[in-house]
């Protein structure tokens, strides 16, 4: 979930200090495909940690066969007692939007009698795991034991070449691996993520073959290089609040406007040893969706990255079910865990309880608001 003051800081950013020299602007923001360059704001950080210090749990590294340590956290199932509600954006004193949410949850008194399955939850671009800490702590009430990665480039994982999505597949894959392993994998497993971790999970799912009962991706690109022709033009035609947003946005405007994309594609191609016009989630969609029950939700506002990425999904994988949820945008709809958690409920149980995935979810049964 790519934050919108952040991003055009991060994309002017590159502008180089007086003396230092300057790069081309070509290659400059070519450097911000390659790696995120930054951490989202959005994050409430302090309320993150503050939950995180009276919510049991494990957490440790895994290193992968990339050489890479990745980080994750497990948390059990339980009856936490949540409390959610999501509030929209919120400035706070700072100036940075933050994600503006109530989480309230109580410590379980006793182990839930029978675990239905492992989560893992994948995070977006220039986030972490803990980013998912509502919708780990809705899943471990609803029975599953459920683990965050960090994925390589992100919060207390190491570095390395970004993949988009398929060379962190191998890194996750690794993880469970090693995790079943040690026993923290139990019961069926899914795979659940968001933007960047969305595309990361259908990889996921391709690299772990029949491991894998369900998949929930919300907000996926269908092509890597065509979600960054889409976002790169949004984000700086965005005219934001604030005068040092809006002061980024004009240096970003000036800086990077009418820049061949195709050139930074290729430019950030070379540096990553990618073709990323060929990273095609749809392409693995359609394959994943033939052993495991996959689950699309895009929101019908998202300008990052629109609407027609999830439509082109669903096309590609016409065994996969998907939802487009009216009024959400790219970053709402990870939030609206009331709009969403029960049907992400019934899509796991129904994946990993043998019922198969052919019924699907009826739309109407959303909520509405």
């Amino acid at each position: 979930m790519p934050h919108i003051r952040l991003l055009l800081l991060v994309l002017t950013c590159c502008l180089g200090a007086a003396g230092l020299g300057w790069a081309t602007s070509g290659d400059a923001l070519s450097e911000r495909l390659v790696a995120p360059g930054g951490v989202s704001p959005l994050m409430d950080d302090e309320n993150i940690a503050a939950a995180l210090a009276t919510l049991p749990h494990r957490s440790g590294l895994v290193t992968g066969s990339a050489g890479i340590p990745l980080f994750w956290r497990a948390v059990d199932p339980g009856d936490y007692r949540m409390r959610y509600a999501y509030r929209g954006l919120r400035r706070g004193d700072d100036g940075h939007a933050r994600l503006d949410y109530a989480l309230a949850f109580e410590p379980p008194t006793a182990p839930v009698a029978t675990l239905r399955g492992t989560v893992v939850l994948l995070h977006g671009w220039m986030m972490d795991g803990d980013s998912l800490l509502p919708w780990s702590l809705r899943l471990a009430q609803a029975g599953y034991r459920t683990i965050t990665i960090d994925l390589r480039n992100h919060g207390r994982s190491g570095d390395g070449p970004t993949g988009y999505g398929t060379r962190e597949a191998i890194d996750v894959a690794d993880v469970v691996n090693a995790l079943r392993a040690r026993g923290e994998i139990a019961g069926p497993l899914h795979l659940f993520g968001v933007s960047y971790g969305a595309a990361t999970a259908v990889f996921t799912a391709q690299a772990l073959g029949d491991q894998v009962a369900g998949v929930v991706a919300l907000e996926s690109f269908d092509n890597a290089g065509g979600a960054i022709r889409d976002m790169v033009p949004h984000v700086l035609a965005l005219q934001p609040e604030g005068f040092t947003a809006q002061a980024a946005a004009r240096l970003g405007r000036w800086r990077y406007a009418g820049q061949d994309l195709d050139m930074v594609i290729r430019s950030a191609n070379g540096r990553l040893a990618l073709d990323l016009d060929h990273i095609d989630v749809g392409d693995v969609a359609r394959i994943v969706s033939t052993q495991a029950c996959v689950l699309l939700a895009h929101g019908s506002d998202d300008a990052h990255i629109p609407v027609a990425h999830g439509r082109a999904l669903a096309a590609a994988a016409p065994q996969a079910r998907y939802l487009e949820l009216a009024g959400e945008d790219h970053l709402s709809l990870p939030m609206r865990l009331d709009r969403l958690g029960g049907t992400v409920e019934h899509w796991l149980a129904m994946a990993g309880e043998g019922q198969g995935c052919a019924g699907g979810i009826d739309p109407r049964s959303i909520a509405l608001h």
